[in-house]
């Protein structure tokens, strides 16, 4: 979406889809290069969607692994999403999304849990944008998917200004019933921790640990989680964000699910 910048490309897509919140990387989320800085570009989106009074959420990149047992990539990964929290700040995006990260040999997960705390605390102790986990399908030694592992992951992190980013194809992929894991989540946890949710359906079965988004009601998981999430009175105060191929038609129809226009 940011192709054509962010004004004349984010935003007029989200604006035209009639979004009501809004995601985009800082830069290519596959690669370490950070994208070249544009103050005036990034005052100018952040003046558009803050007279929109449109949220923006940065997702960090995807090659960001907070578990490696690499030193190299860890030190990357620390970078970039220290680089990707102030780039979020400078466009006015409250939140960053990172993804929990592989233990990649899963015989480090105490040792890796053990030092959560004081590896992400340094990067996520600001006032000015809030860093989310999102838990990853459940794959190539995943530190959090599922309840348990999340739970874990969250524990051990001990930072109250960590917040949760859930994704029902994620859920779905690691084993979990979505709404079920959801209620389970917030359960346990401050409500105030759940921050974000990313409503896909899945191409692949329950419990495959595949992450392979598909369009609302045209996956495994059909449209009654979606109805149900969207109607939780409990989760009126959290963002909700589509990741399908089709992002346009997604939106429209969970309106339709949500009971508004």
């Amino acid at each position: 979406m940011v192709g054509r910048g962010l004004v004349k490309g984010a935003l007029a897509e989200a604006v035209a889809m009639g979004a009501e919140v809004m995601q985009l990387f800082g830069g290519n989320p596959r690669s370490w290069a950070p994208r070249a800085a544009n103050p005036a570009a990034d005052e100018a989106f952040r003046a558009a969607c803050a007279e929109l009074r449109l949220p923006v959420v940065v997702h960090a990149p995807h090659l960001i692994n907070l578990c490696s047992p690499s030193e190299q990539v860890l030190r990357q990964s620390l970078a970039a999403l220290e680089l990707t929290m102030d780039r979020a700040a400078a466009i006015g995006a409250a939140t960053v999304v990172v993804h929990a990260g592989s233990l990649v040999d899963g015989s480090r997960r105490t040792a890796v849990l053990n030092g959560l705390h004081d590896l992400v605390s340094p990067i996520a102790d600001r006032d000015d944008v809030q860093l989310l986990i999102e838990p990853t399908a459940g794959g190539g030694e995943s530190a959090a998917s599922t309840v348990d592992t999340t739970l874990d992951y969250m524990l051990a992190l001990d930072n109250d200004r960590v917040g949760l980013c859930l994704d029902t194809c994620h859920l779905h992929a690691a084993g979990e019933d979505p709404v079920k894991a959801i209620d389970a989540l917030t359960e346990v946890l401050s409500p105030t921790r759940l921050a974000l949710l990313h409503l896909n359906d899945s191409r692949d079965p329950a419990g495959s640990r595949r992450d392979r988004h598909e369009s609302i009601g045209k996956g495994t998981l059909g449209v009654d989680p979606f109805t149900s999430l969207l109607n939780n009175p409990r989760l009126d105060h959290i963002p909700m964000l589509v990741e399908t191929p089709t992002n346009a038609e997604d939106v429209a129809l969970l309106k339709t699910l949500r009971g508004k226009d």
